[in-house]
């Protein structure tokens, strides 16, 4: 062939595929190569708060709380007004007592409608916030959190203080301790094994503070090493069995700490911490620490306990510091905090979360909350822009005319924005969450629904877009519809259940619209 001729024939080749993929529809968009598709690209949102499961802030309420709880404001100076916690929270975090759940044999508060325990979960509800708990049954610092009914049976116990002879601790391995404790949990989970009103279970609990450290099996001054470690194996064995056994569609969280389940606190790293956290991880547990930006406390051992199970298992944070009382944050081995400036301790919670790719972070109740918003805002809007998972698709292409019965072939790319993941992974959830897109008529209702099967959100990490291809038959009457995308739960006859990040028109049941086309 002519060197001319090849070359011309090259360079209308070049200017037809630009004048092919550079040619936009009347709507702006893009069209696709193939006849009758179009290729989308839907706007980002960077900022609006998403409520989705095991993600985002958690605001946490005392079992006293009042109904004004819900609408306490804090002043947000750099917006120059006041904002409630609740506009910014995924989920309400309650720590409390047994025995204010459980006060007699039988008798379960939350069931109560004129207990404040009650009134508090019914009002998360009500405001469309799931609940999540944490019980404690140790009596040595908080009073006697084991109700009465349950020593008076028999229950062994101990006493650590002789001048507080009513903070009595039992141990977990009592056999009446547990018949009751496994009677309470059950009954907890008939109520609560629902991920509409639970967002999850901080289910281990006992310990100092229902830490997982701590923990007293007997009396200390008889207590030997060999002991503690076949009593602490046993008990974690018993009662992790007893949450993944009860709680079977709510996500469950124990406290990923070098002495989980030891009679300890402050100490080097025990030889069995790993392994044990790695059976209760295999048995469906997810992750969760209550030291963030403690550096003496939540150290290297936790740093990299962390690392290793990042993109397996969802962590939730909690910080260490309190800042608006009694601990001495300005003392942190770190040298960074400044007394007087709990900014400082916000920022050392937020890094340390960005480094553990956290998908929850807390507003405890009080100041520590006043301080997120107060001096701290800017981390408030990054971990809700950066922080846990934040998906949207950023390219498709779908059919802008289709004849009756032809098949449909959709492709579409996720991002996922956030340095968390979606945690679709865990024996809760079993994958139940998959892409689909619906046709809608001209009045958003679904006409069809095509699940992408092969989709699979807890693989999209950050910066790491991931491209599926969908073949879908659109056995329609001819006419004027529209595609629509949506996450939906597969268990709940495919109903939308993530909030994307997107700038778009959603339907009431959450389909997210993307553009016309025509059924011929």
């Amino acid at each position: 062939m002519n060197p001319k001729k090849r070359y011309n024939l090259f360079t209308i080749l070049i200017c037809l595929t630009v004048f092919i993929t550079a040619f936009k529809n009347e709507q702006g968009k893009e069209i696709d190569p193939r006849a009758n598709y179009v290729s989308l690209k839907p706007t980002y949102d960077s900022v609006s708060v998403l409520r989705n499961p095991l993600n985002g802030w958690v605001m946490y309420a005392a079992r006293s709380a009042e109904e004004s709880y819900w609408d306490t404001e804090y002043l947000v100076p750099s917006l120059g007004k006041k904002v409630k916690a609740i506009d910014y929270a995924s989920a309400c975090y309650l720590r409390t007592s047994w025995s204010s759940l459980n006060p007699k044999d039988g008798v379960y508060t939350w069931n109560d409608p004129n207990s404040r325990i009650g009134q508090l979960i019914r009002g998360a509800q009500k405001r469309g916030l799931p609940i999540a708990f944490r019980i404690v049954v140790d009596g040595r610092d908080q009073g006697q959190n084991t109700p009465q009914f349950v020593f008076e049976a028999g229950a062994k116990y101990y006493v650590e203080d002789s001048e507080h002879p009513d903070r009595q601790t039992p141990y977990p391995q009592d056999p009446i301790f547990r018949k009751y404790y496994t009677k309470f949990i059950e009954s907890l989970a008939k109520d609560f094994n629902d991920p509409e009103r639970t967002s999850f279970i901080d289910a281990y609990g006992l310990g100092k503070w229902g830490e997982a450290h701590f923990v007293v099996y007997e009396d200390p001054k008889t207590a030997t090493p060999e002991n503690t470690e076949k009593q602490k194996e046993e008990v974690l064995d018993w009662v992790t069995d007893l949450y993944a056994r009860t709680f079977t569609k709510v996500p469950l969280v124990i406290n990923y700490h070098r002495l989980v389940g030891h009679p300890e606190s402050w100490a080097p790293a025990n030889a069995n911490s790993n392994r044990l956290l790695v059976k209760a991880i295999n048995k469906g547990y997810s992750l969760r620490h209550d030291a963030f930006g403690m550096t003496g406390y939540y150290q290297s051992w936790e740093k990299d306990f962390a690392k290793r199970w990042n993109y397996k298992r969802p962590i939730i944070m909690e910080g260490g510091w309190i800042t608006s009382r009694t601990h001495s944050y300005w003392k942190d081995p770190s040298g960074k905090y400044r007394q007087g400036h709990a900014e400082d301790v916000r920022l050392g919670e937020y890094q340390a979360s960005a480094e553990a790719k956290v998908n929850m972070m807390d507003l405890r109740a009080g100041g520590e909350t006043a301080s997120w918003f107060e001096s701290s805002f800017p981390l408030v809007q990054a971990f809700v822009s950066q922080g846990g998972y934040r998906l949207y698709p950023d390219e498709l292409s779908v059919p802008a005319k289709i004849k009756s019965g032809d098949k449909a072939q959709i492709t579409h790319r996720w991002q996922n924005k956030g340095w968390g993941y979606f945690p679709n992974n865990i024996p809760q959830w079993n994958y139940k969450y998959k892409v689909a897109f619906a046709v809608l008529d001209a009045k958003s209702k679904v006409k069809k629904v095509f699940v992408d099967r092969l989709s699979e959100p807890s693989n999209w990490l950050k910066d790491q877009p991931t491209t599926y291809e969908l073949n879908a038959t659109v056995d329609l009457p001819a006419g004027n519809y529209a595609w629509a995308v949506a996450i939906v739960d597969t268990t709940k006859e495919n109903e939308p259940s993530i909030k994307l990040a997107l700038e778009a028109e959603t339907t009431e049941e959450g389909w997210v619209k993307l553009n016309d086309f025509e059924v011929q």
